[in-house]
């Protein structure tokens, strides 16, 4: 399951950006280079990966047959696992749910001493999958959703309209209904990335305030809902604003809210050499006194510094090179040293589960 990742027009005017840094001196004066280079402070971390106070989940996305993976199940590091669920699949009719999935998955997961970290779809990066109820795709809820795009405008998936109170509404009461069920039962739950690539040209309705508003929204259902379990908001990037350089408040926003409330943050993507990354999710997580829980996912390509949004990535093609270098222990290193996380979401991509991480990590 893809992520975004900055788009090409975002990095043609990040290198501008930094062209025009040089001083007259000949020196850089790049704020946006604050982080660069950071991550070889832990070039030496090697295996096997020493016992640590991080929960260790394994990220299934919607694969929820992957969890009887012996590899997993037998490996004790691994606290639990992190599995995708739909909003379309939770609630296949308006007010009529449906938590089966979750409730065999929660099940089986407790048979083998392991745990469930939820984590809720309402954004997908398949045009032929909405992941909302179809219900809301009436003029009463605006739609519903909207498209995502790639930079050349081509259909990418789909995003619920976050900004829209009445669809807010909807989700809300889903979440409530969820934790009815599951809160204190499973480890956490946590909410999609607030990435969001659109025509904010084609919907009126948008504006990146109400975007920022309806994140929010969503945050504070999810710890009404969830108040025993963990709770997280994936929050990497924001539409309207670029950091350092246009820095409008609004991821940082997110992120004190969190901090207000009690609700977790993280990002997908533990890219620790792509400057994008640094000055949005990575900066704030580093910067920032928290309290509340902060987590990391390790998703497909990540194991090899790419990301699914890598145009030079194209993970059906690709089954590990030979001799590669194995990052775990490094993504491990800068996961808790300079993000002090509480935990990591690692992909189940083979063969780096398997050849890289679960050989790295080790019985306790």
């Amino acid at each position: 399951m893809h992520r975004r990742n900055m788009s090409f027009q975002n990095q043609l005017a990040l290198f501008f950006y930094c062209s025009l840094s040089f001083t007259l001196s000949g020196q850089v004066d790049n704020k946006a280079n604050k982080y660069l280079g950071v991550h070889k402070e832990y070039l030496d971390a090697d295996c096997p990966v020493a016992d640590d106070s991080i929960k260790h989940f394994v990220y299934f996305a919607r694969d929820r047959e992957g969890i009887k993976d012996p590899l997993f199940i037998e490996q004790e590091r691994f606290s639990g696992a992190q599995i995708m669920y739909p909003w379309s699949i939770l609630e296949p009719e308006k007010e009529s749910y449906d938590f089966s999935a979750i409730a065999e998955d929660y099940n089986y997961l407790k048979s083998h001493g392991k745990m469930l970290f939820i984590q809720l779809q309402d954004i997908t990066f398949d045009h032929g999958f909405k992941g909302i109820p179809e219900y809301l795709a009436t003029d009463v809820y605006d739609g519903g959703a909207i498209v995502q795009t790639t930079d050349s405008g081509k259909p990418d998936g789909w995003a619920a309209k976050r900004w829209n109170p009445k669809v807010q509404e909807r989700f809300a009461l889903l979440i409530m209904e969820l934790g009815k069920a599951f809160d204190g039962k499973v480890e956490g739950i946590n909410l999609q990335e607030t990435a969001l690539a659109i025509d904010q040209t084609i919907d009126p309705s948008f504006t990146p305030e109400a975007y920022v508003r309806g994140i929010k929204a969503n945050m504070l259902a999810l710890k009404m809902g969830f108040p025993q379990s963990t709770t997280l908001q994936y929050a990497n990037f924001m539409p309207g604003e670029w950091l350092p350089w246009e820095d409008r408040d609004y991821l940082r926003s997110i992120y004190g809210y969190g901090e207000q409330i009690g609700v977790g943050l993280g990002a997908p993507d533990l890219m620790f050499e792509r400057q994008a990354q640094l000055n949005h999710a990575l900066g704030p997580m580093h910067d920032g006194d928290f309290t509340v829980p902060l987590s990391i996912a390790v998703q497909d390509g990540n194991y090899i510094g790419k990301t699914g949004a890598d145009r030079d990535y194209h993970e059906e093609e690709d089954h590990g090179r030979p001799g590669r270098d194995n990052l775990v222990p490094q993504l491990h290193a800068f996961a808790k040293e300079f993000l002090r996380v509480s935990y990591i979401f690692w992909g189940h991509q083979a063969p780096y589960f398997n050849e890289d991480l679960v050989t790295c990590l080790g019985d306790r």
